[in-house]
């Protein structure tokens, strides 16, 4: 934060300093196949941001990719019509550090908008998966959330099991299938099957929101999944079934991090699935989850290790199952979702730390960061 210093005068008058508010670029949107839940994110992001400490700078990425800056009414975005505000204009993060902002471009004329920090509520691809972060790394722009490596490695879900298996983290088997292998897919699943058992669950690598993701029982319906999920990624991902409870935890911090409470998702569906997620809304949340203490430790501890085994930074939601006394870790999301149904703030409310408390840790943390 800056502060307007008072100039020195001869008379005898009170001098008051005037502190800045932080700028804070908050980025929304974007290419991946969760743009909706992004749009939802970013407007409670905005909505919780103490408007006396920050000035808030709205940056919308429509589904093809074109940025703009948009000044309009916050319930616009999550109503999925900010697009067509008309004082909107074109917008992108200048790379070159000397300038830390933002080029706002109206009738062929640039503007640069000096920018304090970067909220990038961005779910997927091309937002979540270190692309962006890349970005801002060189921009030398302070931003919220994981760095390149981390955010890349944890959307990725082969990469996931990779490292967080060779730091002695437990989670389910699997197997991967590239777009090479459709032309002998038979011969794939001929495999597979050799070493899961059905039912297995088949996931796009690098899509979250449960996205593309379903439940095979048999050989074709196995097939029928593979060839769906493909069209939602490059790479897929097929895993054992774990019948189990569906916990997860949230994680803040840097070098020390802590882990909220453990909570418990109740699928309204046969798994919590995208439409259990945010179409249906009767999916229950149970926080603390009915887990006998040591567990809930246990699930705190795996989580805090795999943060810091795969390098996170900040913030991430991480996701259990819990069987019998076996406890698996399924995936960690690096820029889990701000909605107000969503299950990282509801975490952190329940350990004591309310929404905007929340989003000031964050910045901090992103400023922390950004000194070392």
């Amino acid at each position: 934060m800056r502060a307007n210093a008072c100039p020195t005068r001869s008379i005898k008058k009170e001098c008051t300093i005037t502190m800045a508010k932080t700028r804070v670029a908050v980025i929304f949107g974007g290419k991946s196949n969760e743009h909706d839940i992004s749009l939802i994110s970013a407007s409670n992001v905005i909505a919780n941001l103490d408007k006396s400490k920050y000035d808030i700078i709205p940056i919308g990425i429509t589904k093809t990719g074109r940025w703009f800056f948009y000044p309009g009414d916050v319930d616009a975005i999550k109503e999925n019509k900010w697009e067509t505000f008309p004082d909107s204009v074109p917008a992108a993060i200048l790379p070159d550090p000397l300038y830390r902002g933002i080029a706002t471009i109206l009738d062929g004329e640039i503007n640069i908008v000096k920018v304090d920090v970067v909220f990038p509520v961005l779910h997927g691809k091309y937002g979540e998966d270190g692309t962006l972060q890349g970005l801002l790394d060189m921009s030398g722009l302070p931003y919220v959330g994981c760095g390149t490596f981390a955010s890349a490695a944890c959307m990725d879900k082969e990469y996931t099991h990779s490292v967080l298996e060779y730091n002695g983290i437990k989670m389910a088997r699997y197997r991967t299938v590239r777009q090479h292998d459709l032309s002998r897919l038979d011969e794939v699943i001929d495999n597979i099957v050799d070493d899961l058992d059905f039912p297995v669950f088949v996931k796009p690598a690098s899509s979250g929101s449960s996205v593309g993701v379903n439940k095979a029982n048999s050989f074709e319906e196995l097939k029928n999944a593979i060839k769906l999920a493909f069209t939602h990624d490059k790479k897929v991902i097929v895993e054992e079934y774990i019948k189990g409870r569906e916990l997860e935890t949230a994680v803040l911090g840097s070098d020390n991090p802590f882990a909220a409470s453990v909570g418990e998702i109740v699928s309204c569906n046969e798994f919590y699935d995208y439409q259990a997620k945010y179409i249906l809304g009767t999916s229950g949340l149970n926080i603390p989850a009915d887990i006998p203490e040591e567990k809930a430790r246990e699930i705190q501890q795996t989580a805090i290790k795999a943060f810091k085994a795969i390098g996170c930074f900040g913030l991430a939601r991480c996701d259990f199952f819990l069987k019998g006394d076996t406890v698996y870790l399924n995936e960690i999301n690096t820029m889990p979702g701000f909605t107000s149904i969503s299950m990282y703030p509801k975490l952190m409310d329940h350990f004591g730390i309310s929404y905007p408390e929340l989003l000031d840790k964050l910045i901090a943390l992103a400023y922390e960061r950004a000194q070392q």
